[in-house]
């Protein structure tokens, strides 16, 4: 076990840290460094993090199932209201508009009332549209309701990745991406499966019951057992010292009384941290489950700086634009190819019903299911190889080489899908392309976003309402131009240029690989700059 000198990160760019020991197969540096606390998140119990993290991903999972199955109804929809296929679209393109304004509008709450709040609220509100989406009768109520599913379900992913930056260390940001990831991969390409089966069996309606069911579920579980995972430290005066373990990733579990006793102050960063002395502090006493499940965590953060930071943040960071284009990227082509088969396989020669179309989408499970195993498998085990490789020293750029094939694979994924389509080849060829776009949006979608976790945790608030803004904006514009964009070019020359505008912008690791440290040394300023303005943290 060892040390790192404080003064030595703090002269470190953001996404360079020391992250294991030249020639020790054995040690794994913490970072970001827990305080001697037991109610630091990094210091609970495996129990603790996984009751948490559970709840999260069981969230995840119905949110997405949530947003992603309407498709599915699209032809029973159509036969029992009258809904046209530009109205589809526009629903869905306002769908994407309610997630990215209702992220940019809650993400602030989030840091000012805590993680639980946010979370039951997000609930509600998607509880709410699922019982209206049971009961529209009009294509205006469609296009209500799924305003509101877009601002109930905006958080999904924002607040996640804070929370992941709550209770895990860098070293295991891939996995419980991949993870958090892969739970989004369940809801978005099974819950249309169950969606499918529901709709003949008991009509579209029956869909929405179904998704409220579940939704209400996730409310009472996130009510009475998930702990709020907001920290604040108490700042004293002391003696430093910095916190290492071995490969489990315990923290305060495998260190020795010697470690527990003193600890490092950081203001929010490990690159922000200071020389600073901390004295010794008696065991704090765990707080009681009343404070631990409180409906409402203040914190004095205010709120209106972080509506308009998150889009400085976003034009002043290179990393943030890279994930917001890569995720955005990624998620437009989704919602293109889901749009195209969804409403062009009801006719010959598939001619499938609502349970097929639901059925299709396991082909994009199984790949996201590969996806994840192989990003999990890879990206957390190869930076703590490369770091060593390196002297120990850990540089962000480590993460992205997995997503060079990943670019390959998602065009090749979507020229499989549309021309198959185009073509009116057999389902099973259809079917196989989009596994391979799910596979290779895996691959891209961890990788961007780990990078982007590795370099800038202490503003991740801010700089994911950006990702999730560009994102969402991206969905939007490309949804209401779908309709007249396919009437003009065709499926299969559509998809061949959206295959090749998709490599372009999923290649952009490859400049990042070259220059991406001498940008995050270059913005290390404007970083220091933003994360004092943020609440203050746990030690990093």
């Amino acid at each position: 076990m060892s040390t790192v000198s404080t003064a030595d990160e703090a002269i470190l760019p953001p996404g360079t840290l020391h992250l294991a020991e030249a020639g020790n197969e054995n040690s794994i540096i913490l970072s970001p460094t827990p305080w001697p606390d037991v109610n630091d998140p990094l210091n609970w119990s495996t129990r603790r993090k996984a009751v948490n993290f559970t709840l999260i991903c069981f969230y995840v999972l119905i949110t997405f199932a949530f947003v992603d199955i309407f498709y599915v109804a699209y032809e029973p929809i159509v036969e029992d209201i009258g809904m046209t296929y530009g109205v589809y679209n526009s629903a869905t393109a306002l769908q994407y508009a309610g997630l990215a304004v209702g992220c940019f509008c809650l993400m602030p709450l989030v840091y000012r009332f805590g993680r639980r709040p946010v979370y039951l609220f997000s609930l509600v509100v998607q509880l709410a549209s699922a019982i209206w989406s049971a009961k529209v009768k009009t294509n205006g109520e469609i296009l209500a309701s799924n305003v509101l599913m877009g601002l109930g379900g905006a958080i999904s992913e924002a607040i996640v990745q804070v929370t992941i930056a709550d209770l895990f260390f860098v070293h295991q940001y891939a996995t419980m991406n991949g993870i958090f990831l892969l739970m989004q991969g369940v809801g978005a390409y099974l819950g249309p499966v169950a969606a499918g089966y529901i709709v003949e069996a008991q009509g579209w309606r029956w869909m929405w019951w179904w998704c409220a069911i579940f939704l209400a579920v996730s409310l009472v579980t996130v009510l009475f057992f998930y702990e709020e995972s907001v920290y604040t430290p108490v700042l004293c005066v002391g003696a430093a010292a910095t916190d290492t373990a071995g490969t489990d990733g315990h923290a305060m579990d495998d260190a020795p009384p010697a470690t527990k006793k003193g600890f490092v102050e950081r203001n929010a960063d490990a690159e922000l941290a200071r020389s600073t002395t901390l004295t010794s502090l008696p065991p704090t006493p765990m707080k009681p489950l009343r404070q631990r499940l409180a409906l409402v965590t203040l914190t004095p953060v205010p709120v209106f700086r972080h509506l308009y930071q998150p889009l400085v943040v976003f034009f002043r960071f290179p990393a943030v634009m890279y994930t917001a284009i890569t995720y955005g990227t990624l998620l437009m082509t989704f919602s293109v190819l889901s749009s195209l088969y969804s409403s062009i396989m009801v006719n010959p020669p598939w001619n499938f019903t609502p349970a097929q179309i639901g059925l299709f989408t396991i082909a994009s499970f199984i790949g996201t299911v590969i996806g994840a195993f192989l990003i999990t498998m890879v990206s957390d085990r190869s930076i703590i190889w490369l770091a060593r490789r390196n002297g120990g020293l850990y540089e962000a750029e480590m993460r992205l080489y997995p997503a060079i094939p990943g670019a390959f694979i998602c065009s090749a994924g979507i020229l499989m899908t549309g021309i198959g389509l185009a073509q009116e080849a057999p389902w099973l060829f259809i079917a196989f392309g989009t596994a391979i776009y799910a596979l290779g949006f895996m691959v891209c979608a961890d990788t961007a976003l780990s990078y982007l976790t590795d370099i800038y945790r202490t503003i991740l608030g801010d700089a994911l309402v950006g990702v999730i803004l560009v994102r969402n904006g991206l969905s939007v514009v490309i949804l209401f131009a779908l309709t007249p964009w396919l009437d003009a070019m065709g499926v299969q020359n559509l998809t061949i240029l959206l295959a090749m505008l998709v490599l372009v912008l999923l290649m952009l690791p490859v400049p990042l690989l070259i220059w991406g440290k001498k940008l995050r040394v270059w913005s290390t300023p404007a970083y220091r700059h933003y994360a004092k303005l943020q609440p203050l943290h746990r030690g990093m």
